[in-house]
């Protein structure tokens, strides 16, 4: 199944609340999506003068690969960032699993986190948003 049908399967979800989907292929191949709850949206982080921040002076932390989503470092554990944490370049945000190897994803500028897009434990796509800074 080519990823633009896969796409077309997963806006159908979206737009109709579905959680889970199973497309199977005339050929026998099948596909199953899944989605978790969608969370309500974050409270805008305001700036220091009270200002609304600009979101388009966000960098985005994408996924470097396929895998799942941990934000601690061990199951039980404070996660490696919130939002509102200052971060510097080169600073472990967050960790994905792939392939039973954990790996670490870093910060790419300095920063404040003002944005978590996924959720610890979800399974997360290459170049998907994980969060973003500011």
């Amino acid at each position: 199944m080519d990823a633009s049908k896969i796409a077309q399967v997963a806006d159908i979800m979206t737009s109709r609340g579905l959680t889970r989907v199973r497309v199977e292929e005339p050929d026998g191949s099948a596909i199953e999506l899944e989605c978790g709850p969608v969370a309500p949206a974050p409270e805008p982080v305001a700036a220091s003068d009270d200002a609304p921040l600009d979101m388009s002076h966000t960098t985005a932390v994408r996924a470097p690969m396929v895998g799942v989503f941990y934000a601690a470092p061990a199951p039980g554990a404070e996660p490696f960032v919130h939002v509102g944490s200052k971060v510097k370049k080169g600073e472990t945000l967050c960790v994905i699993e792939a392939m039973k190897v954990m790996n670490e994803v870093t910060a790419e500028a300095d920063g404040e986190i003002v944005d978590i897009c996924v959720h610890d434990g979800d399974l997360v796509e290459y170049g998907c948003c994980l969060m973003k800074i500011y």
